[in-house]
């Protein structure tokens, strides 16, 4: 099936494409929501600035395709195979991507805002910001997601759930960059999460959730850590107010 007979369908009201092979197709800028691409085959093809809001993609391979600038909001894509996707400035708010592999996948200045990723493979994903957006992650659902060597310098995760997270050597620390902003992970909860060697420097964890999380080599330079929940074995600074002074002799 081309590209022309798949528009034809569809506008003729067939949304059911489930099962379709279309490896290395052109959709670009297309209107295509609410179609059905379960179990289908679209590795390495061209959708940039298609408009898929509410598409099942759920079991798909999307593995190497072009979805930047993409409409994907509310898109269930649980168990998608999306290794080296670029899905950059795409537009993933409240998408449903649980379990989903996204294996160096390039999400600079996607909008993730409430997506749901629990179970998610992220390792190696670029989720830094790009010219125009910072990836927004607030409120996003990551519970147990693998981000181990992910780049997210300078991403929006306020209020995100990270609980049991791998962030093993994840790169959250300052982007120098001109432009940029700190990693914003202020009411993230990253209870048990793995941070060890990851780099945190001057990220904003105001009122964070860590407890219980691996700090094992973790880089906090300049982190705003004010109100924060920090792990049992986290080094607690002295309150100058009751800490005990020498005496003068």
């Amino acid at each position: 099936m081309d590209r022309k007979e798949l528009q034809e369908r569809y506008n003729a009201g067939q949304r059911d494409f489930a099962g379709l092979r279309l490896l290395e197709s052109d959709l670009l800028q297309l209107r295509l929501n609410n179609i059905n691409f379960s179990r289908s085959d679209l590795r390495q093809s061209r959708l940039g600035r298609t408009h898929f809001r509410q598409a099942n993609f759920e079991h798909s391979d999307l593995s190497e395709s072009i979805l930047w600038g993409s409409d994907l909001r509310a898109a269930r894509m649980a168990h998608a195979r999306l290794r080296e996707v670029d899905l950059s400035g795409a537009n993933l708010g409240h998408a449903h991507l649980v379990e989903a592999n996204l294996l160096k996948a390039s999400l600079g200045g996607t909008n993730l805002q409430g997506a749901d990723l629990s179970g998610a493979c992220l390792l190696e994903a670029d989720l830094r910001p790009t010219a125009d957006s910072r990836t927004n992650l607030t409120q996003a659902n990551l519970q147990q997601v693998d981000l181990s060597y992910g780049r997210l310098s300078g991403a929006n995760l306020q209020g995100a759930n990270l609980a049991q997270a791998i962030l093993c050597r994840a790169n959250l620390g300052l982007d120098y960059r001109p432009g940029t902003v700190s990693t914003d992970l202020r009411g993230a909860n990253l209870q048990g999460a793995d941070l060890s060697y990851a780099d945190l420097t001057g990220a904003n964890l105001e009122d964070a959730n860590l407890l219980g999380a691996d700090l094992t080599g973790t880089l906090l330079d300049q982190a705003n850590l004010k109100n924060a929940v920090m792990p049992q074995s986290y080094p607690q600074q002295p309150d100058c107010e009751t800490a005990d002074l020498p005496t003068r002799g």
